[in-house]
């Protein structure tokens, strides 16, 4: 679990091994506001590299025990609830080829059912939508009201069995957490509450309950869903795959934690790479943290006497000020400069302070070789104002530039640097020699412990 890391200056040391987490906790003693307990919190995964059977990422066998094990039985993330915020909104929520609907069936309650007509089968909604005041099947005009109880069948003479006890629409358990909509289909389940444990603490001063969805982008990527979301549950790629970020990113500092169905990254940013031959300036950092092109002026300059990490500290707070006002000077700076980001099995991401980013990973359909990735933005807005209405979804296609969604900004390039790696991780896996991919024991600890619940799931009866 150890790491070899560098000294204060970002230079390799002969002072031995020492871990990550340390040197991450080192950090934060030099923040300029006091640091949260949540930050402090350190619980590592158990030393130990894993090895995971290739065939778990192409297998269409696997995929379909998938479903069973894990899609029908486990809490996962449909939508926000701004996304359906008046009675009668709906969302269609697809996972592999199961769909349901989500629908805002009273100002105050939210319901899920299967997303199929009880009487010959066909789909009852394609589409996302506003207002309905029923849902009513395009083939043969069976209708339910919206919260699933029987309207109409057309002839019910012709259907003397038909009755509203045993054909009302098949619900599924909804459960809410930090302005998010949850589903499981399986009616034996947990409370989401319980599955979620104690993830709720850990974000009681980052409530994305008040938060609103400034930007919704969701991509097809020809590749598993589970190769799409591990190429984001660690820093260990930056190295190669985003070299122009290694000035301000401390990617092999990171520190790794898990809790239960959740686990924890905390990358910091402000901070040399230890990778690094030689200490970047405190301008290089700065300018590397913003991604700039080395054709574009600088964003700023760092003052003197002050570091990159400081300043830049300094920029974000005031930053925030114009939005949640002097509560900006509660927060420290680790809160506004460090990738926070959690992932909650099986394939939610929210990330943790001030950074807007939430993912979502799932199946396209029944093809273990495609996924859709998503990445939500989600913003606070100024006090005493209405909440701004939720971004619609912006879907891309396996050959769209991330670019084509600006709303996106500086993080286009970064997702393209990322997504075109994986589809050829996707088609090296099926022509691997040895059988196996093999997760390092600390950098990738976020992975192991998906795959250990993984597994877990995957062997219930």
């Amino acid at each position: 679990m150890a790491l070899k890391t560098v000294g204060d200056q970002g230079r390799k040391t002969e002072a031995g091994y020492r871990s990550a987490g340390t040197l991450y906790q080192e950090l934060l003693d030099q923040d300029s506001r006091p640091v949260p307990p949540v930050l402090r919190l350190e619980s590592p995964i158990e030393p130990g590299v894993t090895r995971v059977p290739a065939e778990q990422y192409y297998s269409k066998a696997i995929h379909d025990r998938e479903v069973e094990k894990i899609w029908k039985r486990v809490w996962q993330m449909a939508c926000r609830e701004e996304d359906i915020p008046e009675v009668g909104d709906y969302i269609v929520y697809d996972i592999a080829h199961l769909s349901f609907l989500v629908v805002r069936s009273a100002p105050d309650r939210i319901q899920a059912f299967h997303n199929a007509c009880l009487h010959r089968g066909r789909q009852l909604r394609e589409f996302d939508g506003r207002g309905a005041q029923e849902f009513r099947c395009p083939f043969h005009g069976w209708c339910w009201e919206i919260d699933g109880s029987l309207k109409e069948v057309v002839c019910r003479w012709d259907f003397p069995e038909v009755n509203e006890r045993d054909y009302h629409l098949p619900e599924v358990k909804v459960g809410t957490w930090g302005g998010f909509v949850f589903i499981n289909p399986d009616p034996n389940a947990e409370p989401l509450e319980q599955f979620l444990g104690d993830l709720p603490r850990h974000f009681e001063r980052w409530d994305l309950a008040n938060r609103f969805k400034q930007a919704h982008v969701a991509k097809i990527l020809r590749c598993n869903w589970k190769v799409a979301q591990e190429a984001f549950m660690e820093a260990y790629h930056v190295v190669a795959t985003h070299p122009q970020l290694l000035n301000g990113i401390g990617d092999s500092n990171s520190q790794y934690d898990v809790f239960g169905n959740f686990s924890r990254a905390i990358t910091p940013n402000g901070t040399p790479s230890p990778h690094l031959r030689e200490t970047p300036s405190q301008q290089d950092m700065l300018d590397a943290m913003f991604d700039r092109n080395l054709d574009t002026p600088p964003l700023a300059e760092v003052p003197p006497g002050m570091s990159a990490r400081q300043f830049a500290a300094m920029l974000s707070r005031e930053g925030m000020r114009a939005v949640i006002g002097d509560e900006a000077d509660t927060y420290c700076d680790a809160e506004y400069l460090d990738s926070i980001y959690y992932t909650v099995f099986p394939n939610f991401h929210p990330w943790g302070a001030f950074n807007r980013i939430t993912y979502r990973f799932r199946p396209h359909g029944d093809n273990p070789d495609e996924c859709i990735m998503e990445c939500m933005f989600l913003a606070p807005w100024p006090k005493g104002e209405p909440k701004p209405p939720a971004a619609p979804i912006h879907w891309l296609g396996p050959d769209d530039d991330w670019a084509d969604a600006p709303e996106l900004g500086m993080l286009a390039r970064v997702f393209n640097q990322d997504t075109f790696n994986i589809p050829k991780v996707q088609l090296g896996l099926k022509t691997m020699k040895r059988p196996e991919v093999v997760f390092a024991s600390y950098n990738e600890t976020k992975i192991r412990h998906f795959h250990q619940l993984y597994d877990r799931w995957m062997e219930l009866e």
